[in-house]
């Protein structure tokens, strides 16, 4: 007796393969809940969402890894870092965007894909919400960190990293 852990709904070419990982209920709700698929958003607000996102977690590895990393620039040089390459990153959209986008692709995860980022306009958007909300992350890090209670943990961190 055979247990089939993969399973392709009786065509292995088609290439979506069900695994109890991707196919769970749990990985479904997951995927589903991120704001590029979830239902009822503007393109804006998708990439103000996941704008926000990385300009916060990206401003951590400029401030404390940088070169700056143990002078009183740090913290500011970490976030011009950040917001160059949030900026960079939106350009990389606009691009995308400017050379045309598809369809978007269903997925095991994924059956209903928002189509509103399907088009020139819906990614101009899209990109123009990542921008902001990159930038706005950055700088909400950046003021978080600035508070004094977090001062020594920042200090200590930096050390580490520099021996």
């Amino acid at each position: 007796m055979s247990i089939d852990v993969v399973n392709h709904g009786g065509d292995p070419q088609v290439g979506n393969l069900s695994t109890p990982i991707n196919g769970s209920a749990f990985t479904k709700a997951f995927i589903n809940a991120l704001p590029a698929y979830r239902k009822g958003l503007s393109p804006n607000r998708r990439g103000l969402e996941v704008g926000m996102a990385h300009g916060y977690l990206l401003y951590g590895p400029f401030a404390v890894l940088g070169p700056l990393r143990l002078t009183e620039y740090g913290p500011t040089a970490g976030l011009l870092a950040t917001i160059g390459l949030v900026s960079i990153l939106t350009i990389c959209l606009s691009i995308y965007g400017a050379v045309g986008v598809s369809k978007p692709t269903e997925t095991l995860t994924t059956p209903e894909v928002p189509m509103d980022l399907a088009t020139k306009e819906g990614w101009s958007e899209f990109a123009g919400g990542f921008l902001l909300g990159g930038c706005g992350g950055a700088f909400f890090a950046f003021f978080l960190c600035q508070t004094p209670h977090l001062q020594p943990l920042i200090e200590v961190a930096s050390n580490i990293w520099s021996s």
